[in-house]
């Protein structure tokens, strides 16, 4: 989409505004935008933010790295494992692959973890107790919904609670 105001350069810049209710939108490019007043939210701090992660990813003993290894280019993009350290952003889900010895060091600075350490489902718990709790919760909730009339939540929660149980394998008790 071009600029909106000098219709030349490519809008790179998108102005809402709701003014009494409102709302008028502005595609701009980045002179348009800083003309009238809108500057890059990044550039007021005192180091390239845009290149933050980019220090992530350089190598602490990179002078032993041999130059054979610093020309490996992604197959897919292009990319070097050196212009992903500049830039701190990945080419492609194949510069996974590519640099994967190379990147799993800084992958575990950047979270401290390789591994998802993150909620699981109570489906993927093998847990027999942990599904019948949930099962529990669900007809106390169905109960609830009921008392207050509201059916359509109840019914949703019925449906919830027989799905539970037939792929679990668990008799309505």
């Amino acid at each position: 989409m071009l600029c909106q105001s000098c219709g030349k350069n490519q809008a790179n810049t998108h102005i809402k505004k709701f003014i009494n209710g409102n709302l008028t939108e502005y595609h701009l490019c980045e002179q348009c935008a800083n003309k009238i007043g809108y500057q890059d939210v990044l550039s007021s701090f005192p180091f390239d933010f845009n290149n933050l992660l980019g220090s992530f990813f350089e190598e602490k003993n990179s002078s032993v790295l041999s130059n054979k290894s610093k020309s490996v280019h992604c197959e897919v993009c292009g990319s070097s494992f050196e212009d992903i350290s500049r830039t701190g952003k990945i080419g492609c889900a194949n510069c996974y692959k590519t640099f994967f010895n190379r990147l799993m060091p800084s992958i575990e600075r950047i979270h401290g973890n390789t591994n998802h350490t993150g909620k699981i489902s109570y489906l993927a718990s093998s847990d027999e107790s942990l599904i019948k709790n949930k099962i529990n919760e669900l007809k106390s909730e169905m109960e609830a919904a009921i008392k207050d009339q509201n059916f359509e939540k109840a019914a949703k929660l019925r449906d919830e609670i027989k799905e539970l149980t037939q792929k679990e394998g668990f008799k309505d008790e």
